[in-house]
């Protein structure tokens, strides 16, 4: 008996579904918005999705990756954290796309795009949050950064080296998230995204981490309520998600056209608040004794990871077919390169592990 063909058209217009999203895409997106249909690839297609728009099938395909999994055990802020309520890689990555949805929905712009670029900002996030970061800017390349390394995992690690062929617009919002303690809203060309959805991702991440990291570094108690300079309570809201719907909502009232661009904006009230919670978690919590001194613990680690992985190719090799990486090679800095890949896809229970494996005596029995 011959298998039923499964109907990928929808029944009213007898057209692939993928098609009626997009024509739905250009019915409700303004000017300013990224049309799925105008997407392209690094690489040609052998099929095409008849169900899934472009963007909605890059979102499945960063869902569906081992880089994607491993955000659950890498560190936001602090390192393996005992209590059940503190934000990990992961949960930051899924708060960030919530506030861009929302935003770009808000703002008639591409929701799908918007969420993919979320999704996959942080892909390339090292284990130990920004200090695995700090660590190998210092052990391998001042250049490495952990945007860069998003963009490499999709491209180049994933899928045994074959990467997830992402589109471009993608790409070039995973790219250009973040830019460590620079401009919230930037404005340098070639900095931004370009697309208003990519751009909108980078406040996104930003109004997510300053929300969250305030609510674990209160939770952990590094910090007090009575610490928290009165103008971010007072403009900003008390609760999270009072500051989070304050950000989220200045953010829509302020932005739109100008001179011919859509520009995103927020109120100087607003917008000055979260500057100055910016500079408070970054002096009284993240550069905190308590915070900085297990960094210090874990730049360590990685340190002797890196060194361990460039001296002994074969072990480099294992790690690299564990985690369905390519392969390296005898080119240029090749082992150099594959180190750090390793690494930078660790999860910090794994680098534990295995430094603990490497470096600690095991007790006699």
């Amino acid at each position: 008996m011959k298998a039923l063909k499964q109907k990928t058209v929808c029944p009213e217009t007898d057209v692939s579904i993928r098609a009626v999203f997009q024509n739905r895409e250009r019915a409700f997106l303004s000017h300013y918005g990224t049309p799925s249909q105008q997407a392209t690839r690094r690489r040609p297609e052998k099929t095409i999705c008849n169900i899934r728009t472009p963007f909605q099938l890059d979102r499945d395909r960063i869902v569906y990756s081992n880089s994607f999994r491993r955000l659950k055990y890498k560190t936001q802020v602090f390192l393996s954290p005992l209590g059940d309520h503190y934000r990990t890689r992961l949960t930051h990555t899924l708060e960030v796309s919530e506030i861009a949805r929302n935003i770009a929905r808000a703002m008639r712009l591409n929701e799908d795009l918007a969420e993919a670029v979320a999704l996959g900002h942080d892909l390339g996030h090292t284990p130990f949050g920004h200090a695995g970061e700090t660590a190998l800017t210092e052990v391998h390349s001042r250049y490495f950064s952990h945007s860069y390394q998003s963009l490499r995992v999709v491209d180049s690690l994933e899928n045994k080296g074959a990467g997830l062929n992402l589109t471009w617009e993608v790409r070039d919002g995973i790219l250009k998230h973040s830019k460590g303690f620079g401009n919230i809203i930037p404005s340098v060309p070639g900095e931004t995204a370009i697309t208003v959805e990519g751009r909108i991702v980078r406040v996104a991440d930003i109004m997510a981490y300053l929300n969250h990291d305030l609510d674990d570094a209160l939770r952990g108690k590094v910090i007090t309520m009575d610490e928290v300079p009165d103008v971010c309570i007072k403009k900003l809201g008390k609760t999270h998600s009072i500051r989070a719907s304050t950000m989220i909502e200045n953010l829509v009232a302020n932005s739109g056209p100008k001179n011919g661009r859509f520009v995103l904006e927020m109120g100087q009230d607003i917008f000055g608040a979260m500057i100055i919670l910016r500079k408070f978690l970054y002096e009284k919590v993240y550069r905190s004794p308590g915070v900085h001194n297990e960094f210090v613990k874990a730049k360590n680690i990685i340190a002797g990871l890196y060194g361990h992985f460039t001296s002994y190719p074969d072990h480099l090799q294992q790690e690299l077919e564990k985690m369905e990486m390519a392969p390296w090679d005898s080119g240029k800095n090749a082992i150099e390169r594959s180190a750090c890949d390793v690494i930078a896809s660790m999860t910090d229970r794994y680098a534990l592990e295995i430094y603990s494996r490497l470096f600690l005596p095991n007790p006699l029995v």
